[in-house]
């Protein structure tokens, strides 16, 4: 009987803690930091995507027929504002404002880069007097255009389907300053995504 009386003892010990307020607080504190870390962890990710998108990324939704059939009205891309900054090349998408209206962005091909002499013969750009190969066309398009220096700090910028594209040829040239991003990633729709940045 003294052996079971002993046994009862133990598990009545061994169960102790759990009644013990002080016990079950110290057990709280044990296992919580888990749960926390996780979520301090989801919320600092969050946080940081949030900040790098508004100071780095951009997304834009492409509107027209003027960039087909490389990109499609109602596409989504991601435009890089870093980019930008590292410097505009030949064949770069780029989103902009365009100098006739502030309050719209157009998307578009970088064709005439600073200090160079463009000029358009039967449907053929002619860049410092050496033709432009574009294998990203796909559409006949139709224009002639005398040549012309691009001034510094401007760019001669065009849509791939030239027919149906209001651009350089129509209101002028570019200014830097306008240019918001690089095109970078067509995220949407899925069947579609693709790098457009070299």
């Amino acid at each position: 009987m003294e052996g079971m009386a002993e046994t009862r003892g133990m598990h009545e010990r061994l169960a102790a803690p759990a009644s013990d307020a002080g016990e079950r607080e110290a057990f709280a504190r044990r296992t919580a930091p888990g749960s926390h870390r996780w979520f301090e962890c989801a919320f600092l990710t969050v946080l940081l995507l949030s900040v790098v998108h508004s100071a780095f990324l951009q997304s834009y939704r492409v509107t027209g027929e003027c960039m087909e059939p490389n990109l499609l009205a109602g596409e989504r891309i991601l435009g890089s504002r870093l980019a930008v900054s590292q410097g505009i090349s030949r064949g770069d998408v780029v989103v902009f404002v365009p100098p006739f209206q502030c309050d719209t962005a157009l998307v578009k091909r970088v064709i005439g880069l600073p200090g160079e002499v463009l000029e358009i013969r039967n449907s053929r750009v002619f860049v410092n007097d050496t033709h432009l190969d574009e294998p990203y066309l796909r559409h006949s398009w139709h224009d002639d255009r005398s040549a012309e220096r691009i001034p510094d700090h401007t760019f001669f910028v065009m849509g791939d389907n030239r027919d149906e594209s209001s651009d350089s040829r129509a209101w002028g040239l570019l200014p830097e300053a306008n240019i918001q991003a690089k095109a970078w990633i067509r995220y949407w729709p899925p069947h579609r995504i693709r790098i457009l940045a070299p």
